[in-house]
């Protein structure tokens, strides 16, 4: 049995993930593949837990919190969902892996990053994703439409300067792992952003 793929999408919120993970799954199935969509943090009963403390607008956790926590449901998430549906030849499409915890607890909020890197040496081993489709846009855009559509969470109510930080590590993660991540121009139309994301997922993992 052939190992299924592993897709992450990442993003600022407002960057628009929340609608490519509506269609992606089922671009996916009409191509003839058996998909689990999940998310992080999140995607057991665990991180589940941990998602709500971590994004509880009224908790102050410390960075170092924040990282140990993000691993802890990662770790998790690996054993108890990842790692056994690749095995499976299930393909795995989630919203945020570790590029995310580069950009928000290293970039954004000052971490060595070599600290995240020890961590995911010690969690991941060798997993990383197949491919992960990073959706760029300014922090100011991403700002705006998440406004726009909900109360903002703990990360959402940090300042411009933050996500500023947090954009300049997943351009940083994107520079550094080319040959895994996709920059896509999330400010052109949804129509464009889906034919550049469909043409990307076709050529790297229907090779």
């Amino acid at each position: 049995m052939m190992r299924g793929k592993f897709i992450t999408l990442e993003g600022m919120d407002g960057a628009g993930k929340s609608t490519h993970l509506a269609w992606i799954p089922a671009f996916l199935q009409a191509r003839g593949v058996q998909v689990k969509l999940t998310r992080e943090p999140g995607g057991t009963p665990l991180g589940e837990q941990l998602r709500e403390l971590m994004l509880d607008k009224h908790q102050r956790l410390h960075p170092d919190t924040e990282a140990l926590l993000m691993f802890a449901a990662r770790r998790e998430h690996m054993d108890k969902v990842i790692l056994p549906a690749l095995n499976a030849g299930i393909w795995v499409v989630c919203d945020r892996f570790t590029d995310a915890t580069y950009a928000y607890q290293s970039s954004g909020s000052g971490l060595p990053w070599v600290r995240i890197e020890a961590l995911e040496t010690w969690v991941q081993g060798d997993l990383q994703p197949d491919l992960t489709l990073y959706f760029d846009v300014p922090p100011e855009v991403g700002e705006a439409r998440s406004r726009s559509v909900r109360e903002p969470d703990r990360f959402e109510q940090e300042g411009r300067r933050f996500f500023d930080r947090v954009r300049d590590g997943y351009l940083r993660r994107a520079h550094e792992h080319s040959n895994r991540i996709a920059l896509i121009d999330a400010t052109a139309t949804l129509e464009k952003v889906k034919q550049s994301s469909e043409y990307i997922i076709l050529t790297n993992c229907f090779k």
